[in-house]
């Protein structure tokens, strides 16, 4: 049976960081007590990584390389309102994933240059989708809106998704971290980002997404 290669230190610098940055907050975390929870010298740290900085970045590229295969629409069809849910579920997940990012997006985008540009492209990539998924929906004549409005939709689901971990913390910051309550916390986010489009649905799949409410809104409920 063949055994697993050890991962490589600089892996597990990236992923001890990420789980730090997450718990504790990225500007609470340096890299010497980086180093001391590695158990390695400063020196080896910085034989990997030149800085904190250097690290963030790091994971960002993680990042991007995973929300690059989410933020997409279907091929070869076009969108309904189980391709909306599924896609806010995933980018949910994600944003809880890479959490510190969004809890500490103003401080790092302010002393982040590289950063401060990818985060602007990521947005605008969500809100390019989000748009999409709604004209389709439109297409079908299973949403009624005009073009100003569904800009103005997709902007808000985006804005809503983006800072919905920040709004969470500041609501319940002693449960933050808490698996379950942030399941919940996530959970309600997307829910709250897709009633930004019920008063637009009409028909069949208006009747389809108050089904997959009541069924969501039962599980938080229970």
């Amino acid at each position: 049976m063949l055994q697993k290669a050890p991962r490589r230190t600089r892996e597990r610098i990236l992923e001890l960081s990420l789980r730090l940055f997450n718990e504790f907050g990225e500007p609470n975390i340096t890299t010497t007590v980086i180093a001391e929870e590695m158990n390695i010298s400063p020196g080896n740290l910085y034989y990997h990584f030149r800085n904190k900085d250097d690290i963030v970045n790091s994971i960002f590229v993680q990042f991007e390389q995973e929300i690059e295969r989410i933020l997409h629409v279907p091929s070869g069809r076009r969108s309904n309102i189980e391709d909306v849910w599924q896609y806010l579920h995933l980018m949910f997940e994600l944003i809880w994933r890479y959490r510190f990012f969004y809890r500490d997006l103003n401080d790092l985008l302010s002393r982040n240059r590289k950063l401060e540009l990818h985060f602007k492209q990521i947005l605008a990539h969500k809100i390019k989708v989000a748009t999409q998924l709604c004209v389709d929906l439109r297409s079908e004549a299973s949403l009624e809106a005009s073009d100003v409005t569904i800009e103005a939709m997709a902007t808000n689901m985006v804005v809503v998704a983006t800072y919905w971990l920040s709004y969470e913390y500041v609501r319940n910051p002693r449960k933050y971290t808490e698996q379950q309550s942030m399941a919940d916390a996530l959970a309600r986010g997307c829910y709250q980002v897709l009633t930004q489009v019920e008063p637009y649905l009409r028909g069949e799949t208006l009747l389809r997404f108050r089904k997959l409410s009541d069924d969501y809104l039962k599980k938080l409920n229970k």
